[in-house]
């Protein structure tokens, strides 16, 4: 997503249009099989939940910006079928991806799970992206963003969450959550992969709310304490 004010997103977008790079065949083989093996790994898995935000005592009603770490994006559909779509199947699920060729894997996985991929980052394509995600948000789809994808640094989180946080007016709910038997892959954001019948114990921080009226100050404060929030939900 693009670190700028969102509003000057809207108004100057990016020249011309960036096509993103579609699924190869083999990345569309390649995401079929890691469809059907996370469904496999996922139901050997034990899940709790500590839920602060106090959201999913119940199915909310109001639609929410879903924030979770690039390095758990191996469980985040999982979670949002578990927790949100199983209980109300008319909810949909809007995610941002990477426009660049690994992007295209991912964004067909997400088809798999029946959710919409969006493709940009701040590198590409980042103010066309802004907009779709608002689009989504307006029409009354749930969002997710990793706040720190899709090239880190790990474990900060970026404008692009707080920017579509305020044209939305949807509140940000965190979510991390902890393995205590997975690989750890040697990337820039230690990508996390559950070993079956490992245990996840899921934690949903306190949501944050962005006031369409937020000042460039506001805003890079509410994204630190957003960070801060994330962080402090988050054991390795």
């Amino acid at each position: 997503m693009p670190e700028t004010n969102p509003q000057s997103a809207i108004r100057n977008p990016q020249s011309g249009v960036v096509v993103p790079h579609p699924p190869k065949w083999h990345q569309r083989l390649a995401a079929r099989l890691i469809y059907f093996t996370a469904h496999s790994m996922a139901a050997t898995l034990r899940f709790t939940l500590d839920d602060k935000s106090g959201y999913f005592s119940d199915v909310p009603q109001e639609k929410l910006i879903f924030a979770i770490w690039h390095n758990r994006l191996s469980l985040a559909l999982i979670l949002y079928r578990k927790y949100v779509a199983r209980r109300d199947r008319g909810r949909k699920l809007v995610a941002l991806v990477s426009a660049s060729r690994d992007g295209g894997l991912l964004a067909r996985i997400l088809e798999l799970f029946g959710v919409e991929p969006v493709r940009g980052s701040s590198s590409r394509r980042g103010a066309q992206a802004l907009l779709e995600m608002v689009s989504w948000g307006q029409r009354g789809h749930d969002l997710a963003i990793t706040p720190d994808g899709p090239r880190g640094p790990r474990y900060e989180v970026q404008e692009g969450v707080i920017s579509t946080a305020q044209l939305t007016g949807l509140p940000i709910v965190p979510v991390s959550f902890r393995l205590n038997w997975k690989i750890q892959l040697n990337s820039w954001d230690k990508f996390q992969i559950p070993l079956p019948f490992s245990r996840c114990e899921i934690t949903v921080g306190k949501i944050m709310r962005v006031p369409r009226e937020s000042s460039d100050a506001e805003r890079e404060e509410l994204r630190k304490q957003l960070e801060v929030e994330m962080c402090a939900i988050t054991r390795d």
